[in-house]
């Protein structure tokens, strides 16, 4: 697996789906407005400590960044929230609509 490849992949699709620019990303960072470009364009890549940055940025753990299978890791990790709320009930329920949806 090309690492350096995904990890900018990665970014990118983070950023696109929370509508942000490189440019703005870089700024919220406290980075220099080109510091997200060069990562994007495979000329740099973060440092440990930026990529942790990044992650907290997208309110994400660096296991969920990657995971590939979670394409918004943010909902999902919105719903674990919510469903540890639910009464045993509730969770057998919604286990079963989770079944269906999956079948289609």
């Amino acid at each position: 697996m090309d690492y350096t490849a995904f990890i900018r992949e990665r970014i990118t699709r983070l950023r696109m789906a929370r509508n942000v620019s490189e440019y703005q990303m870089s700024l919220e960072l406290g980075q220099n407005k080109n510091y997200i470009q060069g990562i994007s364009s495979g000329k740099a890549l973060p440092s440990m400590r930026q990529f942790l940055n990044i992650c907290d940025y997208f309110d994400i753990t660096p296991m969920q960044f990657f995971d590939s299978e979670s394409a918004q890791p943010e909902l999902v990790r919105k719903i674990a929230e919510d469903i540890k709320c639910l009464s045993d009930d509730d969770l057998l329920l919604l286990l079963n609509v989770i079944h269906r949806l999956n079948k289609k």
